[in-house]
């Protein structure tokens, strides 16, 4: 039997122009399979392919882990012959800030750093907290959405902003000259898999 194909797909817009799938991605299983995975994801780890096709007819990039513990997360995208792409850092909050920090470092370029959701937000969010437990009862009764903090994300480079993800709809935005469709597409997995214990999309069980 032929297996499934990779059916979530990565879309990313290039500024200018409209979005496009560049890719399509799934966890990557080592040893121990699917609970491995969960069992180690819980610590920060991450392990994604990404696919040019939905047949896996060739990788785009890999996602892997160099390192994880005491609030940070390093993750190395590979490219298909296994050169480093660019290295993603996401640091908890409360460890450099008040908020998640992200940063994407490119070999020979500056670090761009993002920070997760904004402070006039995340405030409201903290005030409405006590009503989360019924708004998620709610959602999950009612099949709708499930609340989830502020996640827009906004990286700098300087004076620049070359890299944006937009919570709503989960875009990612970025500048052409600035990231290639390889790691940009690692980058909005990297992201969306923090997305949350019932919104992640690597948290299946199968």
């Amino acid at each position: 039997m032929a297996p499934e194909p990779v059916a979530r797909r990565i879309n990313l817009y290039a500024e200018p122009g409209p979005s496009r799938t560049v890719g399509h991605v799934e966890r990557e299983l080592g040893p121990g399979g699917v609970p491995a995975y969960l069992a180690a994801r819980g610590s920060g780890a991450r392990s994604f392919v990404v696919w040019e096709d939905e047949y896996r007819g060739a990788r785009a990039a890999t996602v892997v882990t160099a390192s994880c513990g005491k609030g940070v997360s390093v993750y190395q995208v590979l490219g298909a012959q296994g050169e480093l792409l660019c290295t993603v850092v996401r640091e908890k909050a409360f460890r450099r800030g008040l908020r998640v920090r992200w940063t994407v470092r490119r070999p020979g370029a500056p670090d761009a750093v993002g920070y997760k959701g904004r402070i006039f937000w995340w405030c409201v969010w903290w005030l409405f907290s006590p009503l989360l437990p019924f708004l998620f009862v709610a959602a999950v009764l009612g099949g709708g959405d499930v609340p989830r903090g502020p996640g827009r994300i906004i990286w700098r480079e300087g004076g620049r902003v070359p890299l944006e993800f937009k919570a709503h709809g989960n875009h990612l935005h970025f500048q052409e000259a600035f990231l290639d469709p390889r790691p940009g597409a690692a980058v909005l997995a990297l992201v969306r898999s923090f997305d949350g214990a019932l919104n992640s999309w690597d948290r299946g069980k199968i």
